[in-house]
């Protein structure tokens, strides 16, 4: 057996080399998670969306809720869509990681940062804006998605 310096950085390269590469797997599919997760609340959100600014004419004055019920209105709205999306995808969209779970916070934060975009384009363009095109309401909703699809998604 080799004595020196070379002996010991052959003898550990392999196992540093195995470790690194096993987090940055890791890593990648949280990240692969992640944007999966965002892409299936967007599409959800965006669907309600359009769903109610087509109908919002016949249906305006019943908007008009108060703070208080939209609140949960919205989380609740976010549940009944991520039990839709498990009816569609039973199983979790990437095989869980070490990272597993992280996305309950991310992406609804990413979600609710690109409704609040679609909101502003929205209002530039000299439009008027529904609740769930902002940051806090379109984080609701995709949180009460990203709680239903983390708890049911086997």
């Amino acid at each position: 057996m080799p004595v020196g310096p070379s002996a010991n950085k052959e003898h550990c390269r392999p196992i540093i080399a195995g470790d690194v590469q096993e987090l940055l797997l890791e890593i990648l599919l949280g990240l692969a998670e992640l944007l999966l997760e965002f892409l299936l609340e967007v599409a959800a959100e965006t669907f309600l969306a359009l769903l109610v600014h087509a109908l919002r004419k016949g249906i305006r004055k019943s908007l008009a809720l108060q703070r208080g019920l939209a609140i949960p209105g919205h989380l609740l709205l976010g549940g009944i869509f991520g039990f839709l999306s498990i009816l569609l995808f039973p199983h979790p969209l990437m095989h869980p990681t070490r990272f597993h779970g992280i996305s309950l916070l991310l992406s609804p934060i990413l979600t609710g940062l690109f409704m609040s975009l679609i909101g502003a384009a929205i209002r530039r363009r000299a439009k008027t804006s529904i609740r769930i095109e902002s940051f806090g309401y379109g984080f609701l909703f995709a949180f009460g998605m990203a709680m239903i699809r983390l708890i049911f998604a086997r």
